[in-house]
């Protein structure tokens, strides 16, 4: 490619190139490789050759958060209290936020100001990275390859892009774990934050809470605060050891009162427990700026009140209404995740009529046949089942195109997923525990939405489908993008 008018489009297909093939994986897995403390000397060598020191992130003002549920909307809410203050009081001048994974478009995961860098600003940031690791000479007996892997090349690349905008606050969320994560690069954050603990990526972090914690608890840095909600009593007490070890101040925070009159959606404790993470991140960072906070038993200021109401985490507990559709959207992907998102579905949709039909899908994830009844024993209806018809299908976007560009996913067995293996493992779990269900399988997500709409065209006037997508967000982000026609959320 020419160094010249190399378009988004270009680098999105580099990035793709940047993916770990599938069997690569499945061999690294079987040979119990997992990330270690290398992966984060190889971080410091990358973006030492780009042209930055460690200390050049200390200018970002990371506030740095892990966890396995409510990590995402922690993120947001920080985002959206700085944002106020920046309307206010013009601090901080310029706020970054860094989250994973992208919903519509990869430019999402990296906004400023809390919109996502435009495309042109994208393909000019990743090449110029792109361009620098390049020129360093790689032997032929390299342990390290020239570029890191795509996440990991998103996260260095998010460092350049608001090193170079001026940025002078940036929210960052751990992609898995957090010890040997790439954004753990971080040596000084102005604050860490750990949302609630509970089973995910077993196979890199562990099979058991204590271990998954371990890994959190990596975040933690000496020097700086640390926050965390409450905990099952074994993730508390390694969150405690690592933070003694780390000579670390780890406070444990209670649901803020000062948010009872705070309309946070949903009004639900384990949304409230986020918020109140954000609210001591948040109050952390601003003060590192020299902006002046009423005191704790004080209310919160109307930049924190408005911030926490304003915020709007896509694809999170989205309702949309559509003709005769209404749409319920939630990424989930834990046990626990599906059960909330299950109760949310069931409380929103009390007392409405109509035929009741989930899209569901959690690819390469072998656990995740289990979650299913979660979902199932959640949504009964006074001991019947919730769902009149259940559909499981790919991440395949649409029907004649297949993926976006941005969805491209090298990490699944492609043979799995052009044979729905995956998909028919569901349906014959859903049948096993509901006979009575019309169970579908669908080679795409278009395909998955339009039987949804195909439901509503034959409803009285007082009835409308109820529809829940959820399950993975790569699932919940092309059903947005398709519903809304979007390129970018």
């Amino acid at each position: 490619m020419a160094a010249l008018g190399r378009s988004y489009n270009d680098a999105l297909d580099a990035l793709n190139s940047l993916q770990t093939p599938f069997d690569l994986i499945e061999a690294r897995r079987k040979a119990g490789i997992l990330p270690d403390a290398v992966s984060i000397k190889e971080m410091r060598t990358y973006l030492d050759r780009i042209g930055y020191k460690l200390a050049d992130l200390d200018r970002l003002n990371i506030v740095h958060v892990a966890g396995t549920k409510g990590k995402g909307s922690t993120c947001a809410f920080v985002d959206a209290i700085l944002a106020q203050y920046q309307h206010t009081l013009s601090l901080p001048r310029k706020t970054g936020l860094f989250t994973s994974p992208h919903l519509i478009a990869v430019r999402e995961r990296i906004r400023i100001n809390s919109t996502p860098i435009s495309e042109e600003l994208f393909a000019k940031y990743f090449f110029e990275v792109w361009d620098r690791l390049g020129a360093f000479p790689t032997p032929e007996n390299a342990l390290m390859a020239p570029r890191p892997t795509y996440a990991r090349y998103l996260t260095l690349m998010s460092w350049h892009v608001f090193l170079q905008e001026g940025v002078d606050v940036a929210v960052f969320e751990t992609g898995i774990g957090g010890e040997y994560d790439a954004t753990n690069v971080v040596e000084r954050p102005v604050a860490s934050g750990i949302s609630t603990l509970g089973i995910d990526h077993v196979l890199v972090l562990g099979h058991t809470i204590d271990k998954i914690a371990w890994h959190k608890a990596g975040i933690m840095k000496t020097g700086s605060p640390a926050f965390t909600v409450q905990q099952v009593p074994e993730a508390a007490a390694v969150l405690e050891n690592r933070a003694a070890e780390k000579n670390v101040s780890l406070q444990v925070l209670e649901i803020d009162p000062r948010l009872a009159s705070v309309k946070i959606r949903p009004d639900a404790a384990f949304q409230k427990r986020n918020a109140s993470l954000a609210v001591a991140l948040a109050e952390t960072a601003l003060q590192k700026l020299g902006v002046s906070l009423p005191g704790r038993t004080e209310p919160l200021s109307k930049e924190f009140v408005q911030g926490l109401e304003k915020v709007i985490w896509r694809g999170r507990y989205e309702v949309k209404q559509e003709d005769k559709v209404k749409w319920h959207v939630d990424g989930a992907h834990t046990s626990d995740s599906l059960k909330m998102t299950a109760k949310w579905f069931s409380k929103e949709t009390s007392g409405r009529s109509g035929p009741r039909i989930m899209i569901f899908n959690q690819q390469g994830r072998s656990e995740a046949v289990d979650f299913l009844e979660s979902i199932y024993h959640a949504t009964e209806l006074e001991g019947k089942p919730g769902f009149s018809h259940v559909i499981f299908c790919t991440n395949v976007t649409y029907a004649a195109s297949g993926y976006k560009r941005d969805f491209v996913n090298h990490q699944f067995d492609p043979a799995e997923i052009d044979k729905m293996t995956v998909q028919y493992r569901f349906a014959e779990k859903w049948s096993l525990m509901d006979p009575n269900a019309t169970v579908k399988v669908m080679p795409t997500i278009e395909h998955s939405i339009d039987y949804a709409r195909e439901l509503g065209a034959g409803l009285q006037s007082d009835e409308s489908v109820q529809a829940l997508i959820t399950g993975s967000l790569h699932l919940v982000g092309g059903a947005l993008g398709i519903l809304e026609k979007a390129d970018a959320l």
